[in-house]
């Protein structure tokens, strides 16, 4: 199998992090030989944080360079606009609508783009956009969008779900373990 590229994008303390190690995990118990490499820039900030998941038969590198992103895997959706230049020309974009303004906003020197996601479909990018933080409150906690996230990820993957439970099982805390897999089906149902 070539090798694939997942990008897991997003802005510091949105739980990339959790979200790239459950898809390693994932992977891995699939038999697939993975590299997971997370940048994580200002992320203790409120920056912009990038994470690479490549999984295939052999994987040499953990970085994926422009136009390589099967997938772009993002928490915010101006995050999928920043991070575009890396999909595939054949990619898919799966995206939480939520909007978080980054400092320039904040302070009045920039604008929050508007109509992301038709921009992003404009391009010629094949768009999944959901509002995942709506779905992560109906699951019981705001800070389960990564997971949502992956719900709606697992269905580009020709995987069971209950390798997917058994990837949250292996790294959620056993107390917010029913609430992730809630949110993950949430994703998924979408």
């Amino acid at each position: 199998m070539e090798t694939k590229n997942i990008m897991i994008v997003g802005v510091g303390g949105q739980g990339s992090l959790l979200a790239s190690k459950l898809l390693g995990h994932l992977l891995l118990s699939q038999g697939y030989d993975v590299k997971v490499s997370e940048v994580h820039g200002m992320s203790q900030r409120g920056g912009s944080v990038v994470t690479y998941v490549r999984y295939g038969d052999r994987v040499c590198s953990p970085v994926i360079d422009l136009g390589e992103a099967d997938f772009i895997v993002s928490f915010e959706i101006l995050e999928a606009a920043r991070w575009l230049p890396y999909l595939k020309k054949d990619g898919q974009i799966v995206t939480n609508t939520q909007q978080i303004d980054p400092m320039p906003v904040i302070t009045g020197a920039a604008v929050y783009p508007e109509d992301l996601v038709a921009k992003l479909k404009a391009s010629g990018a094949k768009v999944d956009a959901l509002d995942c933080l709506a779905l992560a409150e109906e699951a019981g906690s705001a800070k389960a969008v990564n997971i949502v996230l992956l719900g709606r990820l697992s269905h580009y993957f020709d995987l069971p779900e209950e390798a997917w439970m058994a990837s949250l099982e292996a790294n959620v805390p056993p107390k917010f373990l029913e609430m992730n897999k809630k949110a993950f089906r949430l994703g998924k149902n979408q």
